[in-house]
């Protein structure tokens, strides 16, 4: 009788879950985040990863640029190039991106939301804004959103902690390595 029971609790959510999977995939338009006061447009889609059924992929569009995914390489370089510019200041960047995604939880819906970032975290940070190719509000939300898909598919991962944990602590080699790694 119990090993009957433990077959059906498992159908039962088996057929939940591939329900709320179904749910989500049956989406196909993309979904507006986030448009920055330049304009780039921050969009996701459904993703297809087995572990969540909340899975999303992030995008990102320029005004009159093709689509883009933002990677961790993308935007640990970004940090570089504005670290020789404003070695304190990036710094500085740096920590409020720690204290970020130390209160960054897995979601259950979609499309996500933003959980932390606000308009006046850009402020302090403005200057870096003179170099690079992306601005600090754009960063903030990327890293946000890619650090939001991380706690959603690998709720104990912690690659996009680690790796700003390291910037400016490690060397770049090692930071970048950690950026490109594929596992």
């Amino acid at each position: 009788m119990k090993k009957l029971f433990n077959l059906l609790k498992i159908i039962y959510y088996y057929l939940q879950s591939s329900y709320k999977m179904w749910k989500i995939r049956r989406l196909r338009e993309d979904d507006l985040v986030y448009t920055t006061s330049e304009s780039v447009r921050f969009e996701v889609y459904p993703g297809s990863k087995r572990q969540s059924p909340y899975d999303f992929i992030v995008k990102f569009r320029k005004p009159s640029k093709r689509e883009r995914t933002p990677a961790h390489i993308h935007l640990i370089v970004e940090m570089y190039v504005k670290h020789a510019y404003n070695p304190s200041l990036t710094i500085k960047l740096r920590d409020h991106i720690l204290t970020m995604l130390s209160q960054i939880r897995s979601v259950n819906s979609f499309p996500p939301t933003l959980q932390f970032f606000k308009s006046e975290h850009v402020e302090p940070f403005k200057k870096l804004d003179k170099v690079g190719e992306f601005t600090v509000e754009f960063l903030l939300i990327a890293i946000e959103l890619v650090a939001i898909q991380e706690k959603t598919n690998y709720p104990t991962g912690t690659l996009t902690e680690n790796l700003y944990k390291s910037f400016g602590v490690k060397d770049r080699f090692q930071v970048i390595q950690k950026a490109v790694w594929r596992g």
